[in-house]
Protein backbone atom coordinates (compact mmCIF):
# COMPACT_ATOMS: atom_id res chain seq x y z
CA UNK A 1 0.00 0.00 0.00
CA UNK A 2 1.39 3.63 -0.83
CA UNK A 3 2.23 5.62 2.30
CA UNK A 4 0.03 8.78 1.65
CA UNK A 5 1.12 11.65 3.47
CA UNK A 6 0.43 15.26 2.73
CA UNK A 7 3.38 16.93 -0.22
CA UNK A 8 5.79 18.48 1.33
CA UNK A 9 5.67 22.05 2.61
CA UNK A 10 1.82 21.87 2.73
CA UNK A 11 -0.21 21.54 5.92
CA UNK A 12 -3.54 19.90 7.43
CA UNK A 13 -5.37 22.15 9.29
CA UNK A 14 -6.93 19.22 11.80
CA UNK A 15 -10.55 20.06 13.24
CA UNK A 16 -8.86 20.93 17.00
CA UNK A 17 -6.48 23.43 15.22
CA UNK A 18 -9.88 25.19 13.11
CA UNK A 19 -11.22 27.17 15.56
CA UNK A 20 -8.07 29.26 16.28
CA UNK A 21 -7.92 30.06 11.93
CA UNK A 22 -11.63 30.99 12.41
CA UNK A 23 -10.81 33.11 15.14
CA UNK A 24 -8.17 35.25 13.42
CA UNK A 25 -9.93 35.00 10.31
CA UNK A 26 -12.85 36.75 11.81
CA UNK A 27 -10.72 39.29 13.71
CA UNK A 28 -9.32 40.29 10.38
CA UNK A 29 -12.49 40.65 8.73
CA UNK A 30 -13.83 42.56 11.60
CA UNK A 31 -11.17 45.00 11.38
CA UNK A 32 -11.00 45.50 7.79
CA UNK A 33 -14.50 46.59 7.55
CA UNK A 34 -14.05 48.99 10.63
CA UNK A 35 -11.26 50.82 8.07
CA UNK A 36 -13.70 50.55 5.64
CA UNK A 37 -12.61 47.97 3.28
CA UNK A 38 -14.47 45.42 1.21
CA UNK A 39 -13.47 41.61 0.14
CA UNK A 40 -12.41 40.89 -2.84
CA UNK A 41 -11.93 36.77 -3.93
CA UNK A 42 -9.71 36.09 -7.17
CA UNK A 43 -8.74 32.81 -8.99
CA UNK A 44 -5.91 30.76 -7.82
CA UNK A 45 -4.67 30.91 -11.12
CA UNK A 46 -3.71 34.23 -13.39
CA UNK A 47 -2.00 34.11 -16.73
CA UNK A 48 1.83 34.32 -16.20
CA UNK A 49 2.83 37.22 -17.98
CA UNK A 50 0.96 38.58 -15.00
CA UNK A 51 3.06 37.61 -11.95
CA UNK A 52 6.41 37.70 -14.62
CA UNK A 53 5.56 41.33 -15.60
CA UNK A 54 4.31 42.81 -12.64
CA UNK A 55 6.88 41.28 -9.83
CA UNK A 56 9.83 41.53 -11.70
CA UNK A 57 12.16 38.96 -13.75
CA UNK A 58 14.64 39.01 -11.53
CA UNK A 59 12.76 38.23 -7.75
CA UNK A 60 13.41 35.19 -6.34
CA UNK A 61 9.16 34.77 -6.70
CA UNK A 62 9.37 34.83 -10.46
CA UNK A 63 12.97 33.13 -10.78
CA UNK A 64 12.60 30.06 -8.61
CA UNK A 65 9.55 29.76 -6.92
CA UNK A 66 6.42 29.95 -9.13
CA UNK A 67 3.85 27.22 -10.23
CA UNK A 68 3.36 27.33 -13.38
CA UNK A 69 1.67 25.16 -15.97
CA UNK A 70 0.70 25.06 -19.57
CA UNK A 71 -2.95 24.23 -20.54
CA UNK A 72 -4.43 22.50 -23.21
CA UNK A 73 -4.04 25.38 -25.38
CA UNK A 74 -1.00 26.45 -24.80
CA UNK A 75 -1.23 29.16 -22.35
CA UNK A 76 1.01 29.51 -19.47
CA UNK A 77 -1.00 29.88 -16.35
CA UNK A 78 0.42 30.34 -12.56
CA UNK A 79 -0.62 29.60 -9.71
CA UNK A 80 -0.94 32.97 -7.72
CA UNK A 81 2.06 33.55 -5.98
CA UNK A 82 1.10 37.07 -3.93
CA UNK A 83 -2.51 38.56 -3.36
CA UNK A 84 -1.76 42.17 -4.99
CA UNK A 85 -1.00 41.35 -8.81
CA UNK A 86 -4.29 39.48 -8.89
CA UNK A 87 -6.22 42.35 -7.12
CA UNK A 88 -5.02 44.63 -9.17
CA UNK A 89 -5.45 42.98 -12.02
CA UNK A 90 -9.13 42.67 -11.04
CA UNK A 91 -9.22 46.75 -10.15
CA UNK A 92 -8.85 47.45 -14.04
CA UNK A 93 -10.26 44.49 -15.64
CA UNK A 94 -13.98 45.76 -13.79
CA UNK A 95 -12.94 49.56 -13.83
CA UNK A 96 -13.77 49.46 -9.86
CA UNK A 97 -12.33 52.89 -10.00
CA UNK A 98 -15.63 54.47 -11.64
CA UNK A 99 -17.56 54.17 -8.58
CA UNK A 100 -15.87 55.76 -6.05
CA UNK A 101 -12.28 58.22 -6.01
CA UNK A 102 -10.27 55.64 -4.02
CA UNK A 103 -11.12 51.89 -3.69
CA UNK A 104 -10.35 49.79 -0.36
CA UNK A 105 -10.18 45.69 -0.79
CA UNK A 106 -9.40 42.67 1.37
CA UNK A 107 -8.66 39.12 0.81
CA UNK A 108 -7.91 35.60 2.18
CA UNK A 109 -6.00 33.79 -0.19
CA UNK A 110 -4.59 31.03 -0.49
CA UNK A 111 -0.97 31.82 -2.17
CA UNK A 112 1.75 28.68 -3.92
CA UNK A 113 5.48 29.51 -4.02
CA UNK A 114 7.88 26.83 -4.07
CA UNK A 115 10.46 27.04 -2.15
CA UNK A 116 12.25 24.92 0.50
CA UNK A 117 9.81 24.37 3.38
CA UNK A 118 10.90 25.42 7.13
CA UNK A 119 9.11 26.81 10.25
CA UNK A 120 6.66 29.14 9.50
CA UNK A 121 7.33 28.89 4.93
CA UNK A 122 4.86 26.70 3.28
CA UNK A 123 4.51 26.04 -0.56
CA UNK A 124 0.81 26.55 0.12
CA UNK A 125 -0.17 28.98 2.37
CA UNK A 126 -3.29 31.73 3.15
CA UNK A 127 -2.37 35.33 3.32
CA UNK A 128 -4.20 37.59 4.67
CA UNK A 129 -3.97 40.95 2.84
CA UNK A 130 -5.20 44.94 1.95
CA UNK A 131 -4.76 47.02 -0.92
CA UNK A 132 -6.12 50.87 -0.94
CA UNK A 133 -6.14 51.85 -4.39
CA UNK A 134 -6.61 56.06 -5.32
CA UNK A 135 -4.94 57.96 -2.90
CA UNK A 136 -1.57 59.46 -2.51
CA UNK A 137 -1.22 61.18 0.44
CA UNK A 138 1.07 59.92 3.37
CA UNK A 139 -1.93 60.30 5.93
CA UNK A 140 -3.32 56.74 4.36
CA UNK A 141 0.20 55.41 4.68
CA UNK A 142 0.20 55.32 8.31
CA UNK A 143 -3.63 54.42 8.12
CA UNK A 144 -3.22 51.12 6.79
CA UNK A 145 -0.09 50.76 8.83
CA UNK A 146 -2.19 51.14 12.05
CA UNK A 147 -4.62 48.87 10.64
CA UNK A 148 -2.25 45.94 10.68
CA UNK A 149 -1.16 46.81 14.37
CA UNK A 150 -4.31 47.06 15.45
CA UNK A 151 -5.47 43.85 13.81
CA UNK A 152 -2.27 41.88 15.85
CA UNK A 153 -3.06 43.32 18.73
CA UNK A 154 -6.45 42.28 18.47
CA UNK A 155 -5.24 38.63 18.55
CA UNK A 156 -3.16 39.22 21.35
CA UNK A 157 0.15 39.86 19.86
CA UNK A 158 1.13 42.86 21.99
CA UNK A 159 5.10 42.49 21.72
CA UNK A 160 6.34 43.27 18.49
CA UNK A 161 8.67 45.71 16.24
CA UNK A 162 7.44 47.85 13.19
CA UNK A 163 10.05 48.61 11.29
CA UNK A 164 9.96 50.93 8.62
CA UNK A 165 11.63 52.56 5.65
CA UNK A 166 11.65 54.41 2.17
CA UNK A 167 13.05 52.54 -0.78
CA UNK A 168 12.39 55.66 -2.91
CA UNK A 169 10.83 55.71 -6.68
CA UNK A 170 11.98 55.47 -10.33
CA UNK A 171 13.71 58.76 -10.47
CA UNK A 172 15.69 58.74 -7.35
CA UNK A 173 16.48 54.85 -7.08
CA UNK A 174 18.96 54.86 -9.83
CA UNK A 175 21.33 56.96 -8.16
CA UNK A 176 21.41 54.85 -5.43
CA UNK A 177 21.73 51.53 -7.07
CA UNK A 178 24.65 53.29 -8.41
CA UNK A 179 26.21 53.78 -4.85
CA UNK A 180 25.10 50.36 -3.69
CA UNK A 181 26.73 48.39 -6.51
CA UNK A 182 29.87 50.95 -6.30
CA UNK A 183 30.14 49.75 -2.40
CA UNK A 184 29.74 46.44 -3.16
CA UNK A 185 32.27 45.90 -5.57
CA UNK A 186 34.60 46.14 -2.60
CA UNK A 187 33.05 42.67 -1.05
CA UNK A 188 31.76 41.05 -3.79
CA UNK A 189 34.40 38.03 -3.46
CA UNK A 190 32.50 37.94 0.28
CA UNK A 191 29.17 38.13 -1.36
CA UNK A 192 26.86 34.97 -0.51
CA UNK A 193 25.98 33.20 -4.31
CA UNK A 194 22.31 34.63 -4.05
CA UNK A 195 23.50 38.54 -3.57
CA UNK A 196 26.62 37.94 -6.11
CA UNK A 197 23.05 36.99 -8.51
CA UNK A 198 21.35 40.51 -7.04
CA UNK A 199 24.35 42.36 -7.53
CA UNK A 200 23.47 42.07 -10.95
CA UNK A 201 19.71 41.71 -11.55
CA UNK A 202 18.69 43.53 -8.44
CA UNK A 203 20.73 45.49 -6.29
CA UNK A 204 18.30 46.69 -3.87
CA UNK A 205 17.50 42.42 -2.78
CA UNK A 206 21.10 42.59 -1.43
CA UNK A 207 20.27 45.08 1.54
CA UNK A 208 17.14 42.25 2.39
CA UNK A 209 20.18 39.35 2.60
CA UNK A 210 19.17 36.59 5.64
CA UNK A 211 23.08 35.08 5.25
CA UNK A 212 24.92 36.73 8.51
CA UNK A 213 27.97 37.34 6.31
CA UNK A 214 26.06 40.01 3.66
CA UNK A 215 24.46 41.01 6.84
CA UNK A 216 27.35 42.63 8.58
CA UNK A 217 28.68 43.87 4.63
CA UNK A 218 25.61 45.99 4.45
CA UNK A 219 24.96 47.18 7.76
CA UNK A 220 27.34 49.77 6.25
CA UNK A 221 26.73 50.43 3.12
CA UNK A 222 25.22 54.15 1.93
CA UNK A 223 21.91 54.77 2.94
CA UNK A 224 18.87 54.87 0.62
CA UNK A 225 17.65 57.82 2.53
CA UNK A 226 20.41 59.64 1.71
CA UNK A 227 19.62 59.59 -1.71
CA UNK A 228 16.47 60.29 -1.81
CA UNK A 229 14.54 63.23 -4.16
CA UNK A 230 12.71 65.84 -2.07
CA UNK A 231 9.44 64.26 -2.85
CA UNK A 232 9.92 61.07 -1.66
CA UNK A 233 11.40 62.53 1.30
CA UNK A 234 8.85 64.72 2.36
CA UNK A 235 6.70 61.46 1.88
CA UNK A 236 8.38 59.63 4.55
CA UNK A 237 8.55 62.20 7.31
CA UNK A 238 5.00 62.59 7.02
CA UNK A 239 4.55 58.88 7.21
CA UNK A 240 6.64 59.17 10.36
CA UNK A 241 4.57 62.25 12.00
CA UNK A 242 1.28 60.31 11.16
CA UNK A 243 2.81 57.21 12.96
CA UNK A 244 4.09 59.39 15.83
CA UNK A 245 0.31 61.36 16.02
CA UNK A 246 -1.22 57.98 16.41
CA UNK A 247 1.08 56.89 19.12
CA UNK A 248 2.63 53.67 17.09
CA UNK A 249 6.42 53.00 17.86
CA UNK A 250 8.75 52.04 14.60
CA UNK A 251 12.32 51.71 14.04
CA UNK A 252 13.43 52.77 11.01
CA UNK A 253 15.55 50.28 9.04
CA UNK A 254 17.70 51.59 6.37
CA UNK A 255 18.06 47.71 5.00
CA UNK A 256 14.47 47.12 4.32
CA UNK A 257 13.32 46.44 1.55
CA UNK A 258 10.57 44.47 -0.74
CA UNK A 259 11.22 41.52 -2.60
CA UNK A 260 9.04 42.88 -5.47
CA UNK A 261 9.89 45.36 -8.08
CA UNK A 262 6.42 47.15 -7.62
CA UNK A 263 7.10 48.81 -4.88
CA UNK A 264 7.88 52.74 -4.14
CA UNK A 265 8.51 54.90 -1.09
CA UNK A 266 6.90 53.34 1.96
CA UNK A 267 8.05 50.00 2.94
CA UNK A 268 7.36 48.54 6.56
CA UNK A 269 7.32 44.84 7.77
CA UNK A 270 5.98 43.88 11.74
CA UNK A 271 8.03 40.64 13.77
CA UNK A 272 6.70 39.49 16.80
CA UNK A 273 9.29 39.20 19.96
CA UNK A 274 9.40 35.46 19.54
CA UNK A 275 12.76 34.55 18.68
CA UNK A 276 11.18 32.28 15.62
CA UNK A 277 14.00 32.69 13.36
CA UNK A 278 14.57 33.76 9.64
CA UNK A 279 11.49 33.62 9.24
CA UNK A 280 10.01 35.84 12.04
CA UNK A 281 8.19 38.55 10.17
CA UNK A 282 4.58 37.87 10.28
CA UNK A 283 3.50 40.41 7.46
CA UNK A 284 4.82 43.08 5.60
CA UNK A 285 3.91 45.94 2.94
CA UNK A 286 4.17 49.22 1.07
CA UNK A 287 3.43 51.78 -1.52
CA UNK A 288 3.49 50.74 -4.96
CA UNK A 289 2.05 53.69 -7.38
CA UNK A 290 2.81 52.27 -10.38
CA UNK A 291 1.75 49.18 -10.54
CA UNK A 292 -1.54 49.83 -11.93
CA UNK A 293 -0.33 51.31 -14.91
CA UNK A 294 1.92 48.49 -15.99
CA UNK A 295 -1.37 46.65 -16.31
CA UNK A 296 -2.62 49.15 -18.82
CA UNK A 297 -4.33 51.79 -16.70
CA UNK A 298 -3.56 55.35 -16.42
CA UNK A 299 -1.12 55.69 -13.39
CA UNK A 300 -3.12 55.10 -9.25
CA UNK A 301 -1.64 55.69 -6.07
CA UNK A 302 -1.59 52.39 -3.88
CA UNK A 303 -0.57 50.60 -0.65
CA UNK A 304 -1.38 47.75 1.24
CA UNK A 305 0.62 44.59 3.05
CA UNK A 306 -0.13 40.89 3.70
CA UNK A 307 0.38 38.47 6.40
CA UNK A 308 0.95 34.93 6.79
CA UNK A 309 -1.83 33.60 8.52
CA UNK A 310 0.39 30.08 9.26
CA UNK A 311 3.23 31.99 10.77
CA UNK A 312 0.24 33.88 12.97
CA UNK A 313 -0.95 30.96 13.88
CA UNK A 314 2.54 29.54 15.01
CA UNK A 315 3.48 33.09 16.60
CA UNK A 316 0.34 32.90 18.76
CA UNK A 317 1.56 29.24 19.83
CA UNK A 318 5.06 30.29 20.71
CA UNK A 319 3.64 33.39 22.90
CA UNK A 320 0.96 30.77 24.11
CA UNK A 321 -1.71 33.30 23.56
CA UNK A 322 -5.26 31.50 24.28
CA UNK A 323 -7.56 33.08 22.11
CA UNK A 324 -11.13 33.46 23.36
CA UNK A 325 -12.70 30.56 21.41
CA UNK A 326 -15.77 28.84 22.71
CA UNK A 327 -16.20 25.49 21.06
CA UNK A 328 -18.01 23.45 23.12
CA UNK A 329 -22.18 23.07 22.88
CA UNK A 330 -24.56 24.28 24.63
CA UNK A 331 -26.44 21.36 24.99
CA UNK A 332 -25.91 17.28 24.76
CA UNK A 333 -28.70 15.08 23.93
CA UNK A 334 -28.12 12.03 25.95
CA UNK A 335 -30.83 9.41 25.10
CA UNK A 336 -31.58 5.89 26.55
CA UNK A 337 -33.72 4.10 23.65
CA UNK A 338 -35.01 3.97 20.02
CA UNK A 339 -37.89 6.11 20.77
CA UNK A 340 -35.57 8.60 22.67
CA UNK A 341 -33.08 8.40 19.63
CA UNK A 342 -36.25 9.73 17.70
CA UNK A 343 -37.25 12.65 19.77
CA UNK A 344 -33.59 14.18 20.06
CA UNK A 345 -33.72 14.18 16.42
CA UNK A 346 -36.20 16.57 16.55
CA UNK A 347 -35.37 18.14 19.27
CA UNK A 348 -32.03 19.30 18.56
CA UNK A 349 -33.25 20.46 14.82
CA UNK A 350 -35.61 22.78 17.11
CA UNK A 351 -33.04 23.72 19.44
CA UNK A 352 -30.53 24.71 16.46
CA UNK A 353 -32.88 26.71 15.11
CA UNK A 354 -33.20 28.92 17.84
CA UNK A 355 -29.94 29.15 18.08
CA UNK A 356 -28.37 27.03 20.79
CA UNK A 357 -25.49 24.95 19.92
CA UNK A 358 -26.90 21.20 20.58
CA UNK A 359 -24.54 18.29 20.39
CA UNK A 360 -26.61 14.69 19.67
CA UNK A 361 -25.32 11.13 20.52
CA UNK A 362 -26.74 8.38 18.45
CA UNK A 363 -24.25 5.77 19.30
CA UNK A 364 -26.74 3.74 21.33
CA UNK A 365 -24.06 3.52 24.39
CA UNK A 366 -25.55 3.59 27.96
CA UNK A 367 -26.23 6.46 29.84
CA UNK A 368 -22.63 6.52 31.33
CA UNK A 369 -20.90 6.75 28.44
CA UNK A 370 -22.98 9.29 27.12
CA UNK A 371 -22.61 11.72 29.96
CA UNK A 372 -18.74 10.99 29.72
CA UNK A 373 -18.25 12.35 26.13
CA UNK A 374 -20.68 15.17 27.43
CA UNK A 375 -18.11 16.07 29.92
CA UNK A 376 -15.13 15.90 27.41
CA UNK A 377 -16.85 18.16 25.12
CA UNK A 378 -17.38 20.72 27.86
CA UNK A 379 -21.14 20.89 27.62
CA UNK A 380 -22.86 23.52 29.09
CA UNK A 381 -25.93 21.00 29.77
CA UNK A 382 -27.17 17.44 29.46
CA UNK A 383 -30.54 17.37 28.20
CA UNK A 384 -31.13 12.85 29.72
CA UNK A 385 -34.04 11.79 27.42
CA UNK A 386 -34.89 8.13 28.71
CA UNK A 387 -38.45 5.86 29.03
CA UNK A 388 -39.39 7.85 32.24
CA UNK A 389 -38.65 11.18 30.64
CA UNK A 390 -40.76 10.32 27.20
CA UNK A 391 -43.60 8.82 29.39
CA UNK A 392 -43.88 12.25 31.58
CA UNK A 393 -43.31 14.28 28.50
CA UNK A 394 -40.24 15.96 30.65
CA UNK A 395 -36.28 15.85 29.88
CA UNK A 396 -33.97 15.98 33.12
CA UNK A 397 -31.32 18.80 32.07
CA UNK A 398 -28.08 18.89 34.34
CA UNK A 399 -25.60 21.79 34.41
CA UNK A 400 -22.61 19.76 34.12
CA UNK A 401 -20.30 22.65 35.89
CA UNK A 402 -22.27 22.01 39.18
CA UNK A 403 -24.45 18.83 38.69
CA UNK A 404 -27.35 20.60 39.48
CA UNK A 405 -30.51 19.18 37.74
CA UNK A 406 -33.99 19.80 36.84
CA UNK A 407 -37.14 18.34 35.51
CA UNK A 408 -38.28 20.47 32.81
CA UNK A 409 -41.50 20.02 30.27
CA UNK A 410 -40.63 19.40 26.21
CA UNK A 411 -42.82 22.25 25.87
CA UNK A 412 -41.51 24.69 28.53
CA UNK A 413 -37.92 23.62 27.42
CA UNK A 414 -36.98 26.51 24.64
CA UNK A 415 -37.90 28.88 27.18
CA UNK A 416 -35.62 27.08 29.92
CA UNK A 417 -32.33 27.10 27.62
CA UNK A 418 -32.42 30.53 26.51
CA UNK A 419 -32.81 32.06 29.54
CA UNK A 420 -29.92 29.79 31.89
CA UNK A 421 -27.64 29.64 28.32
CA UNK A 422 -28.17 33.78 28.59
Amino acid sequence: MPDYKAPRGTLDVLPFDTAKWQYVESQFRKICKNYGFSEIRTPTFEHTELFTRNLGESTDVVSKEMYTFQTKGDKSLTLRPEGTAPTMRAFVEHNLDSRLPFTKLYYIARLFRYERPQAGRYREHTQLGIECVGISSPEIDAEIISLAINFIESIGIKEYELKINSIGCPECRPKYKEALMEYSKNYFEELCPTCKIRFETNPLRMLDCKEEGCRKIFANAPSLKDNLGEECSAHFAKVRAGLDRLGIKYKVDNNLVRGFDYYTKTAFEITPKTGLGSQDAIGGGGRYDNLISELGHTQIPSIGFGMGLERLILTLNALEIELPIDKSPDCYIVAAGDQAQEISLELANDLRKIGIKTETDFTRRSIKAQMKTAGKLCAKYAIILGDNEIESQTATIKSMADSNQEQVAFADMKEYLKINLV
